[in-house]
């Protein structure tokens, strides 16, 4: 799926791990600087290549025509959007639309996800794409011991 802005959107493949994995690092690091991150970075590239890619619906927006690579991961389990990460510069340019539609398709009856509750900018666009706030924890039920909310979408 390419759109005009030189993104395409794809499923990712072996070789994908280590650069989706670093998107996810450097958007955790720049939209979470407070949230306590339990896993180290070799710890996280790890668990991309090992679990991630080869046992998860997982998706990358790719920059097209020798851009910057991976630009953005998107990560399905079942009806669990599980992980959407874009790299810091790419934020508010329509990939993270482009994967909630694509998304919305692959799940097209109910999708769940959640984020941090010190995430604002993600409740405003989850919400914006028809997600509703049903559960919010205390943070004890994740890795991270921080408070968190549920969402739900259901068209």
């Amino acid at each position: 799926m390419t759109s005009g802005d030189g993104i395409v959107l794809r499923r990712a493949v072996a070789a994908d791990a280590g650069a989706a994995a670093d998107v996810w690092l450097r958007s955790f690091a720049a939209a979470l600087p407070t949230v306590v991150r339990p896993r180290t970075d070799d710890d996280v590239r790890g668990y991309f290549h090992d679990v991630v890619i080869p046992l998860r619906e997982t998706w990358v927006a790719e920059e097209t025509g020798g851009g910057t690579g991976i630009v953005g991961v998107m990560v399905l389990n079942g009806t669990l959007l599980s992980q959407l990460y874009l790299d810091p510069d790419w934020r508010g340019r329509g990939v993270g639309d482009r994967f909630v539609a694509l998304a919305k398709e692959r799940s097209p009856q109910e999708l769940t996800l959640w984020t941090f509750q010190v995430n604002k900018p993600a409740h405003r666009f989850y919400e914006r794409h028809g997600f509703v706030a049903v559960e919010h924890t205390d943070g004890s039920g994740n890795e991270e011991r921080e408070p968190d909310v549920r969402y739900v979408w259901r068209p």
